[in-house]
């Protein structure tokens, strides 16, 4: 299960694409988001909070948000988690981050190769809308590096983070996760299993 999921204090309220530097978009106890972690994006993180701790979620590891927010952790059930797995696809999926993105204090990497699970998801649960609709019904997948950092900062983090591209993953499993008052907790685990 997806143990690494935990923010704690304060930046647990902002841990998922949340902004903590601007004090906007900030989840509540009790959101869910459905996520792709990505181990092997930690450098990019590590590049983001040597630059300025204060641009990374502590405890939240490198990951893409398929479906955030996705329903009330009460409303999390056998019947839900079931409808999520139907909609995923058949199969690991290969990731080759390549692309850094900036805007307005925002670092990321593009992950297009997480799309068509992040819309199939979506279509699943239309009434789920991604960042409250800010960036239209379904937006880009990506992995973000940095959030909040002032232009020099985003900069630089954009910098150092595009010479360690590309980096390889493969994703084998989405993890459901409910954000609590201590943190960000795994509810589940959903392997993508190719079907025989």
């Amino acid at each position: 299960m997806a143990q690494g999921i935990v923010a704690a204090g304060a930046d647990a309220t902002a841990a998922v694409h949340g902004s903590r530097a601007k004090g906007r978009d900030m989840a509540q106890v009790g959101t869910t988001a459905v996520l792709a972690l990505v181990p092997e994006a930690e450098p990019l993180l590590k590049v983001a909070a040597d630059a300025d701790p204060r641009v990374v979620r502590p405890g939240v590891p490198a990951h893409a948000a398929l479906l955030y927010p996705w329903r009330h952790a009460d409303q999390v059930d056998a019947r839900g988690l079931e409808r999520l797995r139907a909609a995923l696809p058949d199969g690991p999926v290969r990731l080759r981050l390549s692309s850094v993105e900036q805007r307005d204090g925002f670092v990321a990497v593009a992950v297009p190769e997480l799309q068509a699970a992040a819309s199939a998801l979506r279509a699943a649960y239309p009434g789920s809308v991604p960042y409250g609709g800010r960036f239209g019904q379904d937006p880009p997948v990506h992995l973000t590096v940095a959030l909040g950092a002032d232009a020099d900062t985003a900069q630089a983090v954009a910098d150092r983070a595009a010479a360690l591209l590309p980096i390889t993953a493969e994703v084998s499993a989405l993890y459901v996760v409910a954000l609590t008052d201590t943190g960000w907790r795994g509810l589940a685990e959903l392997p993508l299993s190719a079907i025989s």
